[in-house]
C-alpha cells in the first residue's frame, strides 16, 4: 500500500512496509548522505581541473608574450579562458543547486529519524549566510569570476597592443 502521492519521499508507511522499515530507512539515509558528499567531491574535482586549465592559459599567455612579443595568437588565451571561466562558474552553481536539493531530501529523511543532525547544524550555521559560516560555494564562485575578469583585461590589453595603442 502506498502512503500517498508521487510527491512524497515515502512510498509506504512503516506498517505497510513491514518489519525492516526502520533498518532499511536508516540504510537508505546513509546511502543518500554519501551521494550528497559525492556531489561535493565532484565539484572539487571539477574546480581543480578548471583552475589548472585557467592557470595554464595565463602561463601560456606569459610564455607567448615573453618569447614572441604580442601577436594575434595571444588572443587564444582570453577567447578560450572566458568561456572556460563561465563554464566553471556554472558547474559550481549546478553542484550547489543539486546539493541544496539533496539536503532538502536529507532533512525530510531526518523527520523520520530520532535526530535531525544536518537540519540542526544548518540552522546553527544560519543557513550558510551567517557571520560564523559562509557556504563554500558562495566564496568559491568568485574564483572563476576573477579569472574571467583577468581574461577580459588580457584580451583588451592584447587588442590595444596589436592596434598600436599600447607598446
Amino acid at each position: 500500500m502506498s502512503s500517498g502521492s508521487g510527491d512524497s519521499l515515502f512510498q509506504f508507511t512503516a506498517e505497510d512496509y513491514g518489519g525492516s522499515f526502520k533498518a532499511d530507512l536508516l540504510e537508505q539515509y546513509k546511502l543518500y548522505v554519501q551521494s550528497a558528499e559525492n556531489v561535493s567531491a565532484r565539484r572539487v574535482q571539477s574546480s581543480r581541473y578548471l583552475l589548472t586549465l585557467n592557470a595554464a592559459l595565463v602561463a601560456l599567455y606569459g610564455f607567448q608574450s615573453a618569447g614572441f612579443g604580442q601577436s594575434y595568437w595571444a588572443l587564444v588565451v582570453p577567447v578560450v579562458g572566458i568561456p572556460v571561466s563561465l563554464l566553471w562558474y556554472l558547474i559550481i552553481k549546478s553542484h550547489a543547486d543539486l546539493n541544496r536539493v539533496k539536503f532538502d531530501v536529507i532533512h525530510e529523511f531526518e523527520r523520520h529519524l530520532p535526530t535531525a543532525m544536518y537540519k540542526y547544524e544548518w540552522r546553527l550555521a544560519e543557513n550558510g549566510e551567517g557571520k560564523s559560516y559562509r557556504a563554500v560555494t558562495a566564496i568559491e564562485k568568485w574564483i572563476p569570476i576573477l579569472f574571467a575578469i583577468l581574461h577580459v583585461v588580457l584580451g583588451i590589453f592584447i587588442v590595444l597592443s596589436l592596434v598600436g595603442i599600447l607598446p
